[in-house]
């Protein structure tokens, strides 16, 4: 994300776009895709600064990180602290590839 384009995003951008993939992949949870979302636009790249970003429990992330990864191939566990369990992840191709499909048509100018 450019420093134009850092400066406009906002919450209620951030939750269209969740909205926009949401409706590419209905099985995919708001949670998931905001996961997703924030891995894309480089907000975060692991659970804890998720879960302190977002103000959601550890574990639910965590949860969420899991069958992103193991059910859905979404994301790539990079990383996983045994003492925190802080876990680092990536998009994987398929991700990147609904991504691109659920929020391209609307990008704004």
């Amino acid at each position: 994300m450019s420093d134009a384009e850092a400066e406009d995003f906002s919450e209620e951008r951030f939750l269209g776009h969740v909205a926009e993939v949401c409706t590419a992949e209905p099985s995919l949870t708001p949670m998931g895709a905001s996961i997703l979302l924030a891995l894309h636009f480089g907000i975060c790249h692991d659970s804890r600064t998720f879960s302190r970003l977002f103000e959601i429990s550890h574990a639910l992330v965590l949860r969420e990180v899991t069958t992103l990864a193991e059910e859905r191939n979404f994301v790539t566990v990079l990383d996983r602290n045994p003492r925190t369990q802080r876990t680092s992840f990536a998009l994987t191709g398929i991700a990147l590839f609904l991504l691109t499909r659920a929020i391209l048509p609307t990008k704004e100018a």
